[in-house]
């Protein structure tokens, strides 16, 4: 099958040996290096890539600032998702700040990094969220499948906020489990503001795992969501797989099965452009 026209909505640079890189460490031997756009533009020979979004990797102003000065002089990187610490007293002066920043769409905390699965809906962080959304900026939500029910409660209470579910919201696939996720994933699809990222998927399996496991995954998430899912690569992500980029366009087009031309252009392309203002 040809492969279609990429506009990667999910993709990332790092400097591993930057102060403030704290992650992939010596237990991801295949992404403990530098990844830089020479690195995805080797990675991406023979693709026809419209462009990406670059998502942050760390918690930490300076990779974001490291971001915006890299992608200045990246014509292929269409837009940013930064990060921001949403409980700073100063969060609202930074969103705006970063809000004017070429380039910039969205932002994305680390919520799989935290402890409480409800930190989202703490009362300290409504200055910042007011901010996000005064200035139109799109909400990255990396959760895991604990977070989904106060993720439903966050978009409900933020309509007004596009959000879009990270790695359609890491099930375990390594263990094939589907529940409490896939009710709760569906909840969430029943709010127009809350879309969806195929992306990440083959890193939820163990490894030696067949990417066909991730079917009913994948369906799930088109039966859910349609239109509103958008197509992304994880890179360099993918590569703890063992995979390359074109392996995952590939997955994918056996993952989805028969789609129209229509249908494949809006996951591969148009459902990014629409969510992240890139048309």
């Amino acid at each position: 099958m040809t492969r279609p026209r990429i506009l990667d909505s999910h993709q990332h640079f790092w400097r591993i040996s930057a102060p403030e890189c704290s992650w992939p460490d010596a237990d991801w031997p295949l992404l403990n290096r530098d990844f830089l756009p020479p690195d995805l533009a080797a990675a991406t020979t023979g693709v026809d890539l419209a462009g990406t979004v670059l998502v942050q990797s760390q918690p930490d102003d300076r990779d974001t600032d490291w971001l915006f000065a890299l992608a200045a002089e990246q014509p292929m990187v269409l837009g940013i998702v930064a990060w921001a610490a949403l409980d700073a007293p100063c969060a609202p002066e930074r969103i705006a700040a970063l809000a004017g920043r070429p380039k910039c769409v969205g932002l994305r905390p680390m919520l799989q990094a935290m402890a409480d699965s409800e930190w989202l809906l703490r009362h300290e962080l409504h200055p910042a969220i007011k901010a996000m959304a005064e200035q139109g900026l799109r909400f990255d939500a990396l959760v895991e499948p604990r977070h989904l029910p106060a993720l439903a409660r966050f978009a409900e209470a933020w309509p007004q906020i596009p959000i879009v579910i990270d790695h359609a919201g890491k099930p375990g696939a390594a263990a094939l489990a589907m529940d409490p996720w896939r009710a709760d994933l569906a909840a969430l699809a029943r709010l127009p503001n809350v879309w969806c990222k195929l992306s990440g998927l083959r890193t939820q399996q163990a490894k030696g795992q067949d990417a066909a496991a991730l079917a009913p995954y994948a369906a799930h998430v088109f039966e859910c969501f349609g239109a509103r899912t958008m197509w992304g690569s994880d890179w360099p992500v993918l590569l703890h797989m063992g995979d390359s980029y074109a392996d995952w366009i590939d997955d994918t087009l056996m993952l989805v099965g028969d789609l129209g031309a229509a249908d494949r252009q809006r996951l591969f392309e148009g459902a990014a452009r629409q969510f992240y203002g890139l048309e």
